[in-house]
Formats: C-alpha cells, sequence, structure tokens
C-alpha cells in the first residue's frame, strides 16, 4: 500500500474514510478511499445477468447479496491490511449501469423483473419518441421501456408508482429517498441543462400522448427527483445500513451522494467533467464522452445525450464491439507459439504484436477488418460477422495486419466522433483514456489519436473505474467549500499534478486512418452480406 498502516487504522476507526460502490454489468466493486481521496482498501463481487424469458435481469436476490458481498469484501480487506473494523463512514455513495427500468408500485412492489440496459425490446418507442421529442432515445434509456410496455399493453403500467435506475433503487431502499443524480437521470429521461431537472415540455408531451390509456398517473409524479454532484441526498437509515453491513457494525446517518451512473463516475474516475474535454472507455465494447460547450445542431440517432454529475452537457458514441476479435487473433499466436514448444506470457504477447502494429503503413497496407461479434447502433449492422479482406495487392504483414485490426476496434467509434468533430465543429481540447486497449503502452493510446485528433492521455488512476468516481463524488459532497465546483475540486484536491503521460495525434496517423476509414466504410456492405448468408 506504501501508506503509514498505523495512520490509515486511525482514519478509518475514526469514521473519516469515504466508500464508493459501483454495480457493474459483471462485478460489483467497493472502494474505500483516504482523505487524501486516494483507495486504501477494496472489495469486490462477480455476478452475471440472467435471461428470464427474453429479458436480461438480475433479481432483487442477487441485488442484494452482491451488494453485501462486495461491502464484506471491503471489510475482510480493512481487517487484513489495518486490523480495523468500519463502524462510522464519513460519506457514501452508490453507481450502477445506467439505463434499465425498474418500476414499483405504492407498495414499493417491484411490478416486472428488473430490465436491463442490454436488452433491445423496445425499438417502436425508441423511435416514436425520438421523432415525438426531436431527441434522440436510444432503446435502453429508461423511457423506452416505460412506453414499449404501455404500447405493448403491459397489465402492471397502471399499477406504476415510481421507476427508477439500479443506483436509484439501492439509493431508495438505503436512505428512503426517492432521487437520482443529474447524470444517471440523464439515461432514463432527457435533461433540461438550465434547469438541471427533466425537461418539462418533453414531459408534457408524454403526458399528452398517453392521455387516452387511463392511467392514474402523470410521468413527473412516478419519477425520481433530479439532484445534481454535492446536493443533499440523505443519509443512511438504520434498515439502509442492516441491508447494506450485513455484520451490523456500520452506524446509520452516514451522508450519501446523489447516486449516479456509470459514465458518470467514470468522468468524475478520469477527471473529465469540464467543458471541452473528454474520455475514451476501450475494452469489450467502447464509448467516447465529450463535455460540450453547446447543445449540438440536431438529432443524430447515432450520439446518446447525457449529462456530467454536475449537469453539463454531455455527447456520448458508444460501439458494442472493440476488443473482442483483437483479442481472437492475439490467442491465435499464443496457440502457434504453444504448438511451437514456446511458453507464452500474455502480456508481453500482447506488447509485441502492438508494437510490431506501429511499424505498420499509416493506411494499414490496403488490408481491412469488422471485429463485429454483435451488431451496431452507429452503423447498420445488426448481427456480428468478424471478417478479414485483402486484395491480392494488399501490403500483408504482421505489421499491417496487427494495425488493421487495432483501427478495425475503433471504426465505429471513429464515424460516431465524425460525426461530432466534422458535421458538430465540437472542440476537444483532451481526452482521458482508459481500458484494456491502453494496457499496452504508447500503442493504443497513439491509435486512439489519431481516430479523435486530439490529444490523448493515460492516467495510472484510471485503472481504479466507476467505484473510485462515486467514492470521488460522495467525498465532494461531504468535503466541498461553499460555491467550490466538482471541476475545481476534482482539478485542485484530487488529480492536482496528476495529468497523466499525453500523446499528441501524429499527422501521418491521421491520415492514414482517414484513407482506412474510408475503405471501411466502403466495404460495410461485404459485412452485411456475410450476415444475410452465413
Amino acid at each position: 500500500m506504501g501508506k503509514d498502516v498505523q495512520s490509515v487504522k486511525q482514519m478509518i476507526e475514526e469514521g473519516k474514510a469515504v466508500a464508493g460502490i459501483e454495480l457493474g454489468s459483471t462485478r460489483i466493486k467497493t472502494v474505500l478511499i483516504g482523505e487524501d481521496h486516494e483507495p486504501v482498501a477494496s472489495g469486490s463481487y462477480d455476478w452475471e445477468n440472467k435471461l428470464d424469458g427474453h429479458i436480461w435481469t438480475y433479481s432483487l436476490e442477487d441485488i442484494w447479496k452482491g451488494l453485501q458481498g462486495s461491502y464484506s469484501d471491503m471489510l475482510r480487506d480493512v481487517r487484513e491490511t489495518y486490523g480495523a473494523e468500519v463502524t462510522k463512514l464519513a460519506g457514501l455513495g452508490f453507481s450502477a449501469m445506467m439505463h434499465g427500468y425498474m418500476a414499483f408500485d405504492k407498495e414499493g412492489t417491484l411490478l416486472v423483473p428488473f430490465r436491463t440496459w442490454r436488452n433491445t425490446i423496445t425499438g417502436q418507442a425508441a423511435d416514436e419518441l425520438t421523432e415525438l421529442f426531436r431527441y434522440n432515445i436510444p432503446q435502453r434509456w429508461s423511457i423506452a421501456h416505460l412506453y414499449q410496455a404501455v404500447l405493448n399493453g403491459e397489465e402492471h403500467v397502471k399499477d406504476v408508482a415510481y421507476f427508477t435506475t439500479l443506483a436509484g433503487y439501492i439509493h431508495w431502499k438505503l436512505t428512503g429517498r426517492k432521487v437520482l443524480g443529474i447524470g444517471d437521470a440523464s439515461g432514463m429521461f432527457p435533461i433540461d441543462t438550465g434547469a438541471k431537472d427533466f425537461d418539462a415540455g418533453m414531459i408534457a408531451k408524454f403526458d399528452d400522448l398517453v392521455k387516452g390509456k387511463g392511467y392514474p398517473w402523470k410521468l413527473r409524479d412516478i419519477m425520481p427527483q433530479v439532484l445534481t454532484a454535492g446536493e443533499d441526498a440523505g443519509v443512511l437509515t438504520e434498515e439502509g445500513a442492516a441491508l447494506l453491513d450485513a455484520s451490523g457494525a456500520l452506524q446509520a446517518g452516514v451522508p450519501v451522494c446523489p447516486p449516479e451512473g456509470d459514465a458518470g463516475t467514470g468522468m468524475a474516475a478520469t477527471n473529465s467533467v469540464a467543458v471541452r474535454t473528454g474520455n475514451v472507455s476501450a475494452g469489450t465494447s467502447v464509448f467516447a464522452m465529450i463535455v460540450l460547450e453547446k447543445e449540438l445542431s440536431k438529432v443524430h440517432t447515432e450520439i446518446d445525450m447525457v449529462t456530467t454529475p454536475s449537469g453539463s452537457l454531455v455527447a456520448m458514441a458508444h460501439a458494442n464491439n472493440c476488443t473482442s476479435d483483437l483479442n481472437a487473433w492475439v490467442s491465435l499466436f499464443r496457440e502457434f507459439a504453444e504448438a511451437s514448444g514456446m511458453k507464452v506470457d500474455m502480456n508481453a504477447l500482447f506488447s509485441t504484436l502492438y508494437n510490431k502494429a506501429l511499424e505498420g503503413d499509416p493506411d494499414c497496407g490496403g488490408l481491412l477488418s469488422y471485429g463485429y461479434y454483435s451488431g451496431e447502433n452507429i452503423i447498420p449492422i445488426d448481427e456480428g460477422r468478424p471478417l478479414f479482406v485483402r486484395t491480392p495487392e494488399s501490403r500483408f504483414n504482421l505489421a499491417n495486419f496487427m494495425r488493421t485490426h487495432l483501427y478495425a476496434a475503433l471504426g465505429a467509434l471513429k464515424i460516431g466522433m465524425d460525426i461530432l468533430v466534422k458535421e458538430e465543429k465540437i472542440r476537444i481540447d483532451k481526452i482521458l483514456g482508459h481500458g484494456g486497449l491502453f494496457k499496452t503502452p504508447g500503442v493504443g493510446q497513439r491509435i486512439m489519436a489519431a481516430a479523435m485528433q486530439a490529444p490523448v492521455s493515460v492516467m495510472e488512476t484510471a485503472g481504479e473505474g466507476g467505484a473510485w468516481g462515486i467514492a470521488l463524488l460522495a467525498a465532494y459532497a461531504v468535503r466541498k467549500a461553499p460555491g467550490e465546483t466538482l471541476e475545481s475540486y476534482l482539478d485542485e484536491k484530487v488529480f492536482a499534478g496528476n495529468e497523466g503521460v499525453s500523446m499528441d495525434p501524429d499527422p501521418k496517423d491521421v491520415e492514414g486512418f482517414e484513407a482506412f476509414i474510408e475503405r471501411f466504410k466502403t466495404g460495410l456492405s461485404i459485412e452485411q452480406e456475410a450476415i444475410a448468408k452465413i
């Protein structure tokens, strides 16, 4: 840990530590931070969504078992490392995967199994609402789920007294408050960034749309109250403390910050909440989030509009596929090496192959790849068919082969970003990269800088992820000075002196990526034909 164990122990026992918990798609992570905002302990719990009928879901039992399991794993880490017990906390925060649909009746009973962001069952609702609001409503948004249930004539809709996200549900159960951080709320329903609340005009349009159905509710009455970072979101109740800490040691009364979504905590964890900054998360999927100076000129169905935890407008380009196909090719090289009698260290293999890519032609020598394991929304691909294509004239060598797969991993993202940069003329001062693509120093970063045409930085702390991000938001809520903004708190108190390693785009790489992406777009019909025929 590199910290003085005794002083950390004392800090924990005096109740000065802050905890953040994030429920991701495959892991629930708890991070405990000290007064310097550095993690001092962590815990985790692995879980998986289940297909219930045709719905991707997690059961309520899984949610509470996972939350308690992750928190108690953190307590074990504290005991083993510092010989301390956690009985008091200075602050606490919860975040979770955004979007989806959790609907409750007036008794607080869940009406239908939790419908997660992963479901693509709301196409008609998303299209109709996008047209009605003149605002992009993706399928995974909570309002699309509610309206699709209306269109389907589902019996439960008349009984809805409250609907929220996963983070909003946990916060409600632990504090008694039906609130939601503005970043998470922006994935439920469009936000009016001036009012820092759900868009009242669009709420009125929705109420008009469903008024003939005879429901006893109005939309605003069944949604959470929207809060920005640092606002009062309640405290941990006696019941809440017992739900979180199965050991019963944790005392009630801990201030809990507004619950947030994983996009907002990612922004906090990478210090990309200021205007004209952004972050890119590149792993199994890839998304870029850019904080905007002004609204976009028109609706782009390829771009999600969300907000930072303090309510600034953010454009998000999200692609379902990134490193899966790249990893599959690296695994093939591992098989070859092992078949040749060599012992293989996967980190060394990734490093060798990624660095080899930098020796390739800037335009990949005429090679082309589509690494699609599943469909995309930025480009017209409904299913995945990983493909590799070349002509007899292509310069087919290992360097170009690896460079092609790195470029292709960012193909859909690049098309989405080009809408923002070339059509909407947005300006980007710096981008923070995090995720598996950046593990080999300098390679993913260089390719990303070429794709984004902006400087890309990588910080050591970016690996701490969203649980650290929500812990930072909880710390801000309890420690901020009067009038201190989230942006200045993160800049001056958390990230001061940690700018990360920055890399500017190489003009030759930019030119090569532009040539590659034109080939990529022209060849999309090959991918569509493969879906139709194979």
